[in-house]
């Protein structure tokens, strides 16, 4: 078989693809670092004729045009899972070119397809090999599932990006259309860690296990922790994302992933994001695993991992353990993402008796001090990303509050003790006022 006449067959351009869109069309797109960016580029470009376009995005790196720019609105509408600087800005300037759409990671693409067709289906990949294999490379997260849903696939290949094992790759055959392109991958900026976020780090060490199988995302916290695990053992990771810290344990020998319950050996991640020495890290190593998130992020799978730790981060809690980390009162901010799901699959690894940890880190307060981030109840409009009969660990620089069980009064005096001093006398006045402490 010929696959490069094949591919030859399937290429086009930008221009062609942006000329040929149709109104009420419905495009899905793939993850950061994975975002198309020609297609987000170009799409602004299409005909003054069309309307009524839905793109459903994650977290764009970049406020493109089609959705910050107020002659787009009724013209396209940027349906974003989880929003990021632009998505927020564009938000904020009251334009109707963007709006949210709440979901749990790991149901995100089935709950997408039964609620409406999708034409396109738009995402990155890795060079063909001669065996016609593309692969999705650092990201396999709603990629897969939605070239099984799409009619059809849109692949920008860039021979830039890694190739990756696991439901990575692809054949030529699955695809429609090709569009080479030739650009660096987005790349994470590190920041080094605060000393409130190195002492919250250190209250999180403590919990973490020889043994246990670690989900944990980017941010000072996450990053201070990885710093304060080098004297642990035999660590395993089974995360939504995958990042530099995680390569660097593993350079240490402290992730070896060698007692996990699944795919043991290998680290299991739904997306890959960090600089280029992650990437090359990834590139071609059959020890990293890049899965669906219908899998890596499905809470009974991630409950069969032994000690499996979840750290996740909030922007307020209140005082009976609601977690709201998406949105300031009816602000949106970011999204579900993949916090209930891999907290979940934490909680339920300890329902199993195999020792695992659904932990919630925060910072105590916001603005210098003058406002506490643990409430005695949600701002009108909040949303609820963690209820309050999920949780299990909250942590702030104060210290660690284990919730799981307890009653609600037990649960405010807990919260209380690892607010900020500032603000505890406040909280526990608050607390009676509404029958919590009596």
């Amino acid at each position: 078989m010929n696959y490069e006449s094949i591919y030859r067959e399937k290429l086009c351009t930008i221009e062609s693809l942006v000329e040929g869109i149709q109104s009420g069309e419905t495009f899905a797109t793939s993850v950061i670092p994975m975002t198309p960016q020609s297609f987000f580029s170009n799409l602004h470009l299409i005909r003054e004729d069309v309307k009524g376009v839905e793109v459903f995005t994650i977290l764009n790196p970049s406020p493109y045009d089609f959705f910050s720019k107020k002659e787009f609105e009724g013209r396209i509408l940027n349906n974003c899972w989880f929003y990021g600087p632009g998505d927020r800005a564009a938000a904020d300037k009251g334009l109707h070119t963007v709006t949210y759409v709440p979901n749990n990671a790991h149901q995100a693409i089935a709950d997408l397809v039964s609620s409406r067709r999708i034409d396109y289906f738009v995402g990155s990949a890795s060079a063909m090999d001669e065996h016609g294999f593309l692969t999705l490379s650092c990201s396999a997260f709603i990629e897969r599932d939605l070239i099984k849903a799409a009619r059809k696939v849109v692949l920008e290949v860039n021979p830039n990006a890694p190739r990756t094992f696991g439901d990575s790759p692809i054949h030529i055959s699955e695809v429609d259309h090709i569009i080479e392109v030739d650009h660096k991958l987005p790349e994470e900026t590190l920041i080094s860690p605060t000393k409130t976020e190195e002492r919250i780090g250190e209250f999180i060490a403590d919990l973490i296990e020889d043994g246990s199988t670690i989900q944990m995302g980017i941010g000072g916290v996450p990053y201070a922790v990885s710093k304060l695990l080098y004297d642990k053992k035999d660590l395993g990771v089974h995360t939504e994302m995958l990042t530099e810290a995680m390569m660097e344990l593993f350079e240490a020998g402290v992730i070896t992933n060698s007692k996990k319950t699944l795919y043991q050996g290998r680290f299991v991640c739904a997306f890959v994001f960090g600089t280029q020495k992650l990437y090359d890290f990834v590139n071609n190593n059959p020890s990293v695993f890049v899965m669906s998130g219908s899998f890596t992020n499905d809470p009974y799978v991630l409950g069969k991992n032994y000690r499996m730790t979840s750290i996740n981060a909030a922007l307020m809690v209140d005082l009976t353990g609601q977690v709201c980390s998406e949105a300031i009162g009816t602000r949106h901010y970011s999204g579900t993402g993949g916090q209930l799901d891999t907290h979940r699959g934490a909680v339920q690894s300890a329902l199993n008796g195999l020792d695992g940890k659904g932990i919630i880190a925060l910072r105590s307060t916001a603005k210098n001090g003058e406002v506490s981030k643990i409430v005695p109840f949600l701002p009108l409009g909040s949303p609820v990303t963690v209820p309050r009969q999920d949780i299990d660990y909250i942590v702030t620089e104060f210290g660690v509050a284990h919730l799981r069980g307890k009653t609600a009064y037990e649960r405010a005096k807990a919260m209380i003790s690892i607010a900020h001093p500032d603000h505890r006398s406040t909280l526990e006045s608050e607390a009676r006022k509404i029958g919590l402490l009596f």
